[in-house]
């Protein structure tokens, strides 16, 4: 009788450390997936980054291009004394009108914005936890 006495803690203490192994493996396995999706967030961050600096710059060389030819045309068209410097002076106010509603409107989305999140690893985790918890009103 004393020898099955002496077992049951035995059970008990290897079943608490294996459910305490196994927590920590679910815990670390937690880590690793929100690490792997933030990481591929990150990444895809990063290539959509590069390929739109990669546009912008192609952009930037034809708004140049646009902006001379249209500093010449208001020379042209509104001042014949052939006083050129006064056309390239109206396009710079309409940039700086432009640069500041841009600059608004990306105040606003950035504020706006949040930070890329593990969703996956916080769902999963959620799941644990409720499969883990006691139901509640039974009996203990």
């Amino acid at each position: 009788m004393a020898a099955k006495q002496e077992e049951v803690p035995a059970n008990i203490a290897a079943a608490i450390t294996e459910i305490s192994e196994h927590a920590t493996l679910l815990i670390r396995d937690e880590i690793e997936l929100a690490k792997a999706e933030i990481g591929a967030k990150v990444r895809k961050i990063l290539i959509g980054a590069g390929v739109g600096v990669a546009a912008g710059g192609f952009v930037m060389l034809a708004v140049l291009f646009f902006l001379g030819g249209l500093a010449w045309l208001f020379a042209y068209e509104l001042f014949p004394s052939g006083e050129i410097f006064w056309g390239y002076f109206m396009v710079a106010a309409m940039l700086l009108v432009l640069a500041v509603a841009a600059g608004w409107l990306a105040y606003r989305a950035l504020r706006g914005g949040s930070p890329p999140a593990p969703t996956m690893a916080i769902e999963e985790a959620r799941k644990i936890r409720d499969a883990v918890r006691p139901e509640e009103g039974g009996s203990a």
